[in-house]
């Protein structure tokens, strides 16, 4: 059951008047959440699989085999990182599939308040199926 239109306009007051009291606080707990943890997850990984590289090469010239398979092993190690992190990051605008407010809305907005908006649905329909 969606939020009336009145309690969506208190919403939204409530967000502009955040904003207005203290717009880098209100900026912080915005964020883009999954899509930063992961897009950070895979430029590491990244760094990694070249550090990897690095220990592999090093591992070669030295000859010392155990190097090389050290490094080996981190390269394996930071490729299935970041291909796990690719696949999991949602595009830009699109919400996760594990959210069951997506359906239901065609709109939505990405804001501080749309996401406590869902998760109080949440919790009213999980109390309500109990």
């Amino acid at each position: 059951m969606p939020l009336s239109e009145h309690e969506q306009r208190m919403l939204e007051q409530m967000e502009r008047a955040l904003y207005a009291e203290d717009p880098k606080f209100a900026t912080a707990l915005e964020g883009s959440g999954l899509r930063t943890y992961t897009r950070r997850r895979v430029y590491q990984a990244v760094a990694g699989f070249l550090v990897g590289i690095a220990l592999l090469m090093a591992g070669m010239v030295a000859q010392q085999i155990w190097v090389s398979v050290v490094g080996f092993l981190v390269m394996l190690g930071c490729a299935v990182l970041a291909v796990t992190g690719w696949r999991k990051a949602p595009k830009p605008g699109e919400q996760s599939a594990s959210d069951p407010a997506a359906g239901r809305q065609t709109r939505q907005r990405r804001s501080m308040m749309g996401r406590i908006e869902q998760r109080w649905q949440r919790r009213r329909d999980e109390q309500q199926g109990q």
